[in-house]
């Protein structure tokens, strides 16, 4: 039969024909493709989402730095356009505007640095001095004094102790060393000046110009004075002073006085301290030599304060003048009853008790320190000048009773202490004045002095 050829059955309906044999078999060949499709569709779209989510992040990155490089030309536009304004205005160019604007945020940049700077040094030394080591030898002496711990009464004594040392060395101001010897038959008492020690600097180059004024309370009327050593807190001086017409019976009731003093020519004299010797309390049939602490005083040995006067002296030899210049006086004693004085100064040349010449300032009302700055001149000639004395007295005026003298100062060859020293320095430096402080005296006592000097 030929291969064409189509077959009937026993019904009479035609039969298709075979398929060929080939055709199955690449039909079962051609099977299994769709699962490779569906694998090669599922890394196609693995692969696009990978694309997605990846496609932000690579693409923010250009957006932000587009933004930012736009920023930027914004601000340099502006700051042209600033500058570009200034310069018009001002006229100055645009390179010096823009010098001008970099100094300024230089200099307010340095001022901000060097604030926080030092703040942060403040805090730095703060905190170390809040943050210290710890010594270990005062923790090892803490602890062994923790380990003896004395008694309370103990702590209590030397506690008092301690304080009494302290008290003495707070007041200690030198010690002075004297000799006494009374002569019954001549009635009189020697008081030798021996020296001082350990004496408080009462000068700007840690020293001091000691001397000692010697005088017998109550009665105050005879004074001596040493002469003055410069520059020493240990002076020697050896210097002996005699009481004479003094009863045995008198002398018990009067007590020794040596009064230590700061010597300043421009300024009143400070006293240093003063040793107190009731003459009851000693035995004046021997021979006394001794040591004795200052005391510390008011005033100058309780004495009433009479007040402070300053003058200069000159004199001229070969013109035979002397001359006298009355600044100031201070602190002088109160006379009237309202408290106040009204003081002027009384100038006399005196010699042998006889007044020569007389002078005298203005009046000063109502006032206990009163400023002259007069002068007043003398013909005193140089064969004179040795023999006569000047007297200056602070008197208080008074328009209805006696004027009243308040206080006096005795200058001249045979005067002692500050007065001696003041004219003799005053002879010593001819054509030059001389200005110097003195301490006023009772003017009885200058009255007696008077009195010796005929």
């Amino acid at each position: 039969m030929p291969p064409n050829a189509e077959t009937v059955d026993g019904s009479g309906s035609e039969i298709p024909p075979a398929e060929p044999p080939y055709e199955s078999a690449s039909h079962k060949a051609e099977e299994p493709e769709p699962i490779a499709n569906q694998q090669a569709e599922e890394q196609r779209l693995n692969k696009m989402v990978e694309q997605t989510t990846l496609a932000p992040s690579t693409t923010a990155e250009p957006e932000e730095e587009t933004t930012t490089k736009s920023v930027l030309q914004k601000v340099e536009k502006v700051g042209e356009k600033v500058t570009e304004a200034i310069a018009e205005k001002t006229g100055i160019p645009t390179w010096g505007v823009v010098a001008i604007i970099i100094l300024v945020f230089l200099v307010v940049f340095g001022i901000i640095f060097f604030c926080v700077r030092r703040f942060l040094k403040k805090r730095r030394t703060k905190d170390g001095k809040g943050k210290k080591g710890v010594d270990m030898k005062s923790v090892q002496l803490l602890g062994s004094a923790y380990k003896e711990k004395p008694d309370m009464e103990e702590l209590t004594e030397n506690a008092e102790e301690g304080d009494e040392e302290d008290k003495q060395s707070e007041q200690k101001l030198g010690r002075l060393n004297f000799k006494l010897e009374y002569d019954f038959n001549a009635n009189s008492l020697a008081v030798t000046v021996i020296q001082a020690e350990e004496l408080p600097a009462l000068d700007m180059g840690g020293t001091s110009d000691p001397y000692v004024k010697v005088y017998l309370l109550p009665d105050k009327k005879k004074k001596f004075e040493t002469k003055v050593h410069r520059k020493t807190l240990s002076p020697v001086f050896n210097e002996t002073f005699t009481f004479k017409s003094l009863p045995y019976a008198d002398a018990m009731n009067k007590t020794l006085v040596f009064a230590i003093f700061d010597f300043d020519r421009f300024s009143k004299h400070d006293q240093i301290g003063e040793v107190k010797v009731p003459l009851c309390t000693i035995d004046l049939a021997q021979t006394i030599e001794e040591w004795r602490d200052l005391i510390s005083v008011e005033g100058e040995g309780g004495q009433e304060k009479l007040g402070d006067i300053c003058f200069s002296l000159r004199y001229v030899p070969t013109a035979g003048k002397l001359t006298v210049v009355i600044l100031e006086a201070k602190n002088l004693k109160k006379m009237d009853v309202g408290g106040l004085s009204d003081p002027y100064v009384k100038i006399a040349i005196m010699q042998n008790g006889k007044r020569l010449k007389k002078k005298k300032t203005s009046i000063k009302k109502c006032t206990l320190n009163p400023y002259y700055n007069e002068s007043f001149s003398f013909e005193v000639p140089f064969e004179q000048i040795q023999k006569i004395c000047l007297v200056i007295t602070v008197v208080d005026y008074d328009r209805i009773g006696t004027s009243e003298p308040i206080g006096r100062c005795i200058l001249g060859c045979m005067a002692t202490g500050t007065e001696l020293r003041h004219w003799s320095d005053m002879l010593a430096s001819p054509r030059r004045p001389i200005a110097q402080w003195h301490t006023l005296k009772d003017p009885e006592e200058t009255d007696e002095i008077l009195k010796n000097m005929k």
